[in-house]
């Protein structure tokens, strides 16, 4: 990959209608207009073969989407998928039967990781049928798009 055709990206994963699962759309729809303009960002349901096309090309990437790891709701996980393992259990919440974790395992072993790639996790409480993000949840959102915003070096907007 040269350096002209590498971008930055931010993918917000997740299903509007489960409730905390939106967490990562509801995330990126907040930090669209705040991001620097070589920074592409996206909604994905989470579908794994998919994911691994929308990161191709990209240098940099920051998923967000909603984890089950048995910590507190609204919890934030940040991992760094190129040297840490993603565990797979924390996706059972998911409704693809190929998860996050697995299409970044798929990335690796087929060399088709971006140089960078940041995980956020933010573990959720209800993924029942609902539009409405769970307290805990809804309060994690500020945060999770203040980090990302320092680790892409954009600056606070006030649109």
């Amino acid at each position: 990959m040269n350096a002209e055709s590498a971008w930055r990206l931010i993918v917000g994963i997740g299903n509007l209608y489960r409730r905390d699962d939106a967490v990562g759309i509801a995330i990126v729809r907040r930090l669209r207009p705040r991001v620097p303009a070589d920074v592409r960002v996206v909604e994905e349901t989470g579908e794994g073969t998919r994911l691994v096309e929308v990161w191709r090309g990209a240098s940099s990437v920051i998923l967000i989407d909603a984890v089950q790891s048995g910590a507190p709701p609204g919890t934030i996980h940040r991992l760094d998928a190129r040297t840490q393992q993603i565990p797979a259990e924390w996706f059972r919440c998911s409704s693809h039967a190929f998860s996050l974790a697995q299409a970044i395992e798929l990335g690796r072993a087929l060399d088709q990781l971006p140089q960078r790639v940041v995980l956020y996790g933010i573990e959720g409480l209800n993924f029942e049928a609902g539009e409405a993000l769970s307290r805990p949840v809804e309060m994690a959102i500020d945060a999770v798009v203040s980090q990302v915003l320092g680790e892409i070096g954009g600056q606070i907007s006030t649109r």
